[in-house]
């Protein structure tokens, strides 16, 4: 009987059902403790900046997040009510996961938690450069170490998991991928989708 089970996670940070399988899989980890372990990937939703994207269409799009808001164990959300943005892409906000990632898993589960719900329940735009240096502030990591949200090497650690999951034949996120699987799930499942799926990898220990 396996004694864990190892889950990869592409996602993304403008993602509004992303945030929905982070809560989710967060209470699984809470729940499970070290008998489930998540790798968070990058996907790349929107990989370019559009500059022709106004604001106000952003907050008609924001509308749009009653949907998963509505939904059970959803994370919290809040149609646009602030004048930052729109976010340009999705890039910024993966560097910055990565900087925290460098750091230690618990540095990057306090900066991963924090940019969903800045951008999803609070209205704060995850691509600013100065949003991005006061949410690292704010979860405590050092400030010398969010220049590494610059660096080269942090930019192809994104694309390269970016582009993994397209070779993967991976076209939306959520995507779970259970470690000795072939397939993984896509979407944003019920809480007890998730529970039963790693409950059977660990083979009803759970």
């Amino acid at each position: 009987m396996p004694e864990r089970v190892e889950l990869i996670v592409w996602s993304d940070y403008l993602c509004p059902w992303c945030y929905n399988a982070a809560v989710r899989l967060r209470r699984l980890e809470c729940e499970l403790g070290d008998r489930v372990v998540l790798e968070w990937r990058t996907f790349l939703l929107r990989p370019h900046p559009d500059p022709k994207r106004t604001l106000e269409q952003f907050r008609a799009y924001t509308a749009s997040w009653a949907r998963p808001a509505a939904e059970d164990d959803a994370g919290t959300f809040q149609v646009w009510s602030t004048d930052e943005g729109p976010p340009s892409h999705s890039v910024p906000p993966h560097l910055v996961a990565k900087a925290a990632a460098a750091l230690g898993p618990d540095a990057f589960r306090a900066m991963h938690e924090r940019l969903l719900r800045a951008y999803f329940a609070e209205n704060r735009d995850i691509t600013n450069a100065d949003v991005l240096l006061g949410l690292w502030r704010d979860v405590g990591l050092p400030d010398d170490a969010f220049a590494r949200a610059g660096d080269d090497e942090t930019l192809r650690a994104v694309v390269d998991q970016h582009d993994d999951a397209v070779r993967r034949d991976i076209t939306g996120v959520p995507a779970v991928l259970m470690v000795g699987n072939d397939v993984p799930v896509l979407g944003a499942m019920p809480y007890e989708t998730y529970r039963r799926w790693v409950a059977r990898g660990l083979e009803g220990a759970v």
